[in-house]
C-alpha cells in the first residue's frame, strides 16, 4: 500500500521511538528489527485513518508548514524538516515524548494549534504481538 510522507514519517517516528521491550531494560528501537511492512493490517487502517483526519482537520495550518528538505545538526546527524516532520510531530506530541511542534520554526500560532490538535487523539502505543507483528493499542 502507497502511504504519502506524512504517514511514511508518522510510522518512522513511532518505530524510533519506541522500543520491543524484548528485555528488562526495554529492549531495542523497534526501528532495528521492524519496517512499516510489519504493522498488522487493522492497525495500518487505524494508523492511516488517523494521520488522513488529523490532516485534513488541520490543512490550513499544515500547508503553513514548509517543503520537505534534510538538514544536519551540529552532530552531523540527518534530520527531516518541513511537511515530512508533522508527520514525526503527530506522533509524538500526541504521545507526550517531550518533542513536536513546537521544537520546529513554524509560527508560534501554529505550533499551538497543531498540538492542541494532537492532544485531541489521545496517546496510543505500539507493540510487538505474539504473532510478530506491530499492533497499536
Amino acid at each position: 500500500m502507497k502511504l504519502d510522507k506524512f504517514t511514511q514519517a508518522y510510522i518512522q517516528a513511532m518505530l524510533w521511538s519506541s522500543n520491543d521491550e524484548s528485555d528488562e531494560s526495554g529492549g531495542v528501537p523497534l526501528d532495528q528489527n521492524y519496517s512499516e511492512d510489519d504493522v498488522a493490517p487493522e492497525s495500518l487502517e487505524k494508523i492511516i485513518a488517523e494521520c488522513n483526519q488529523f490532516q485534513e482537520e488541520n490543512a490550513d495550518d499544515l500547508e503553513q508548514v514548509p517543503d520537505m528538505h534534510y538538514a544536519t545538526d551540529s552532530y552531523g546527524s540527518n534530520f527531516c524538516t518541513g511537511y515530512e516532520s508533522a508527520g514525526h510531530d503527530f506522533w509524538l506530541t500526541r504521545n507526550g515524548h517531550g518533542a513536536g511542534f513546537w521544537d520546529r520554526e513554524y509560527n508560534e500560532e501554529v505550533t499551538t494549534r497543531l498540538t492542541a490538535a494532537c492532544k485531541k487523539f489521545g496517546e496510543c502505543w505500539v507493540y510487538v504481538g505474539d504473532d510478530g507483528l506491530l499492533y497499536i493499542s
